[in-house]
């Protein structure tokens, strides 16, 4: 045999081994040779954004409040308010405050990590009220403001201005939050219908309560 064809066939082997390896195993199962980028844990709005191994994917899991819009008079709220007796001047002012700044936000739409007039969530909503009108600072999640104030036990001790919770998400609790304003009303900003005033006592909020925070001093209303 001769040298070029000695040549020839070792050449043909290395070609037949090398053709027939997979190179990585990468390539051989069909996966991207590219290194995944390592996932952030970042600060979105109304929650957090964790990587896909988090238990809780809170921006996986929206809630499910109903879509029916409250119809509630807000005017026929403040007549009630404004006969409350025994009021100081000061906690009358603090009162009209916190609901002209609720008021201004009425109707404006939901939007996830919002936070202005274009656009708000919920726990934005109440940080936002808290502390343009009592520069009182609120955390700016649900969970969080459920952290802050103290503890109110039952719905019987309910008062004007207190932060009240609520358990609407699979994984995370509490998954909402609104602003009581007395007589079985709370401001909330809402997913479906945006910033509105609904009733305790609908069947949806009143089995979800979880419980409500005073964040302010109990004389401040």
């Amino acid at each position: 045999m001769s040298s070029l064809l000695k040549i020839f066939l070792l050449l043909i082997l290395l070609l037949i081994h090398f053709g027939c390896s997979s190179s990585t195993q990468t390539i051989r199962y069909g996966k991207d040779s590219q290194t995944t980028p390592k996932q952030v844990t970042t600060q979105i709005g109304d929650t957090l954004i964790y990587d896909d191994s988090d238990e809780i994917a809170e921006y996986l899991d929206p809630d499910d409040i109903p879509e029916d819009k409250s119809t509630y008079d807000i005017s026929e709220i403040m007549k009630k308010l404004e006969k409350t007796e025994n009021l100081s001047t000061e906690q009358a002012t603090a009162r009209e405050m916190l609901l002209m700044e609720i008021i201004k936000y009425l109707d404006t739409p939901y939007k996830y990590g919002g936070s202005t007039l274009n656009g708000i969530d919920c726990s934005a909503f109440t940080q936002s009220v808290y502390y343009d009108a009592l520069n009182v600072n609120l955390n700016r999640t649900a969970r969080d403001q459920f952290t802050q104030g103290k503890v109110i036990s039952s719905k019987e001790e309910l008062r004007f201005g207190d932060l009240i919770f609520f358990n609407t998400r699979r994984r995370v609790r509490p998954g909402h939050v609104g602003i009581y304003i007395g007589d079985g009303l709370f401001a909330h900003a809402s997913t479906k219908g945006g910033v509105m005033i609904s009733s305790l006592d609908e069947d949806y909020y009143s089995k979800r309560y979880m419980g409500a925070r005073r964040v302010v001093d109990d004389d401040t209303f």
